[in-house]
């Protein structure tokens, strides 16, 4: 194998594999990834693949206890985590790698550091780009200080996600998507959950509205939620590092605001930290924001036109499709500057990380979102008016599951009359969100929208509602 290449990407999940992929395409120009785990990284192993593959079982089996007429689905625990292996692949990269090959892209393994402009270290191995090298290192799992936490070995969301063994008794440190998310299958899957949350509400940046539901519905399903809890100490009986996913160790001792609390296993769900670490940067003076890479809007690094940063390691949009959004603009941007063609045309820039990232959170209700909320976008000095409606009182969803329960809001901008932001809450809401999506990138002004009709009868026909009751509170 060479050891140059016209464009390096260091990180083989998914932002990585675009960037390469786009920057390479159609033209003759060669790539490589390096990648020190898996090719197709967190989201494929340990995040989006697995998480998702456990939910679908739960929602599934939920929808049809919510249907009269619709009896006897149950979860066999041994099947769900037999179809989860099925999409991690037993965490066996080489259809990935194979891929790759396929596209022109090579594979390099091992840890990579930046030791000059264009040269990449790999172990003892020295490698050199022509045109480009783009860092998709991504984050890794953050512990918080407290004290006996590390030693107690906690599972983190690559154990959660990759469970072999379902623990009796389960705390959950957090509240945000991966918090919600772990709390659900856990809780399906036979565990007693319990989960120590530091803030007010459970998917804090969300509206108001989607966080109460969540919490309405953890209460439903058993799921303990405290509030306003510091976990203080932690310790534990006979850690062992038993592997990914099996109980580690004897039984867990938190004490969390003066209570003790004894349970099988701890789930740290408290945030992702960059994966910056021994990169080699600092040498090179990059500049760094609480260890995640600057980029401008063409994914570069300010005063390193060579070098570019996408996914995760930037900070901007912590998601694998905003990710994959930043890795096609990157890869577009290499090609066009080893072409030498000017970066003229939207496709260039990196612009719905301003205000219109959507996301959603697939918990029990799911949360699928775009854009600002309505605090966020007042705290920008946006003039915003909101609307919301209820979800369960259109006619797709009562169909759709009896007892359907959910709740959906626009933040609509009242100087340009356009959305800003959306927000669904609801049992399959996940497919509603890139209407949403489209009308916030396109400003799509809200007179227009009347004239978008929702088919009859679907959940979508929320949009029609939200609309009526805008109209109703406007005369």
């Amino acid at each position: 194998m060479s050891d140059q290449w016209d464009v390096i990407v260091v990180g083989g999940g998914p932002p990585g594999e675009n960037a390469a992929s786009y920057a390479i395409q159609g033209s003759g120009r060669t790539a490589a990834i390096v990648e020190k785990e898996l090719v197709g990284g967190e989201c494929s192993y340990w995040a989006c693949m697995p998480s998702k593959a456990l939910l679908r079982s739960v929602e599934v089996v939920d929808a049809a206890g919510a249907l009269a007429g619709v009896r006897g689905a149950t979860l066999d625990v041994a099947g769900v985590l037999k179809r989860r292996d099925q999409f991690t692949h037993d965490h066996d990269d080489s259809s990935q790698v194979e891929w790759a090959r396929s596209v022109g892209i090579d594979v390099v393994r091992g840890r990579a550091r930046i030791t000059g402009i264009k040269e990449v270290t790999v172990g003892e191995r020295v490698i050199t780009a022509n045109h480009a090298v783009v860092l998709a290192t991504g984050t890794t799992a953050q512990i918080p200080p407290v004290p006996g936490l590390r030693e107690a070995l906690p599972w983190t969301s690559r154990d959660a996600t990759n469970l072999h063994e379902v623990p009796s008794k389960v705390a959950v440190i957090g509240g945000g998507v991966v918090a919600c998310e772990a709390a659900v299958w856990l809780r399906a899957l036979g565990a007693e959950v319990t989960m120590l949350v530091r803030g007010k509400a459970l998917l804090a940046r969300s509206e108001p509205f989607a966080s109460a539901l969540v919490a309405e519905r953890f209460a439903e399903l058993g799921i303990d939620v405290r509030f306003g809890v510091d976990v203080e100490r932690v310790s534990r009986k006979s850690p062992a590092d038993t592997g990914e996913g099996r109980v580690h160790g004897g039984p867990v001792d938190l004490v969390a605001s003066g209570e003790t609390l004894v349970v099988a296993e701890v789930v740290v769900a408290a945030g992702r930290v960059p994966a910056t670490d021994n990169l080699g940067l600092d040498a090179l003076g990059l500049p760094l924001r609480n260890g995640f890479v600057e980029v401008d809007d063409h994914l570069t690094v300010p005063g390193h036109e060579w070098l570019y940063a996408v996914g995760d390691v930037t900070g901007r949009a912590l998601l694998t499709h905003m990710g994959k959004y930043q890795a096609r603009i990157a890869g577009t941007v290499i090609a066009a500057r080893a072409e030498g063609r000017p970066l003229d045309g939207p496709r260039y820039r990196d612009i719905a990380d301003h205000d219109m990232v959507p996301q959603v959170a697939f918990s029990d209700p799911q949360v699928a979102s775009v854009g600002l909320t309505e605090a966020a976008a007042r705290s920008r000095g946006i003039d915003v008016e909101t609307v919301e409606y209820d979800l369960g009182n259109v006619a797709g969803a009562s169909l759709h599951r009896d007892g359907y329960k959910g709740r959906a809001g626009l933040v609509i901008d009242r100087t340009s009359d356009v959305l800003v932001g959306a927000t669904f809450v609801g049992p399959d809401v996940a497919e509603l969100v890139h209407a949403a999506t489209i009308a916030v990138v396109g400003k799509v002004p809200v007179s227009t929208l009347w004239h978008a009709v929702p088919s009859y009868p679907t959940v979508s026909e929320i949009w029609l509602r939200l609309l009526e009751a805008r109209g109703e509170e406007s005369q």
